[in-house]
Order: structure tokens, then sequence, then C-alpha cells
């Protein structure tokens, strides 16, 4: 199997800044794209960022300017840097890898448990 794990959540301050991360491990042969996504109460789960294994980033408007995506392919992690936090971005935030697990094998998705993020004075 493969898990997410993310960490760095927290409670911070209007205009604070969070970094999270995640961490995939399990059998992995190779990851593709890997994604965060966020789900605040009584709402959809959105798309806030997604990197391709080559590095190449796509943002959500809402987070532009705010937020930058990386990851270590070595580590099979990605980041996700935040700044200039808004009360809006108070959510839990999810990871999600596209995994191959085998040589030759599918492309499935695989999603974390979630870090909670909360912006507030």
């Amino acid at each position: 199997q493969v898990q997410l794990v993310e960490s760095g959540g927290g409670l911070v301050q209007p205009g604070g800044s969070l970094r999270l991360s995640c961490a995939a491990s399990g059998t992995i042969f190779s990851i593709n794209a890997m994604s965060w996504h966020r789900q605040a109460p009584g709402k959809q789960r959105d798309l806030v960022a997604t990197i391709t294994r080559g590095g190449t980033t796509n943002y959500a408007d809402s987070v532009k300017g705010r937020c930058t995506i990386s990851r270590d392919n070595a580590k099979n992690t990605v980041y996700l840097q935040m700044n200039g936090l808004e009360p809006e971005d108070t959510a839990v935030y999810y990871c999600g890898a596209t995994v191959q697990r085998y040589y030759r094998g599918t492309l499935d998705d695989y999603w974390g448990q979630g870090t909670q993020v909360t912006v507030s004075s």
C-alpha cells in the first residue's frame, strides 16, 4: 500500500505563514503529480496547487502569489509554503499523489488524512 502523511498545520494569525509537508511511503516505483487540496467546513474539497514530477506547478486563483508548492522526489515529499494567510484559508488541507507502485503498473490516486490549518487572531 501507499501512505501519505501530512504535517505542519496549526493555528496562525492573519498575515502569518505555515509550511505544510506530506511524505509518501510504502510500495512506490514512481510518483507522478502531487497536489494539495483543502476543505473548509460545509464546503467541497477544492484544489490548492499541483506539481508534476518535473516541477511544473499550477495554483488556484485564490492562493496565487501567496503559496508555493514544491517537492523532493528523492524523499517522495511535497511541500506547501503558505504566506499572507487569511481567515478564509482556514480548512483541512489534504495532499494527494498519483502513484505507480510497480514498473509498468497502473497509476492510482492516494490521499492523506489531512492537517488542520486555522487562521485566526
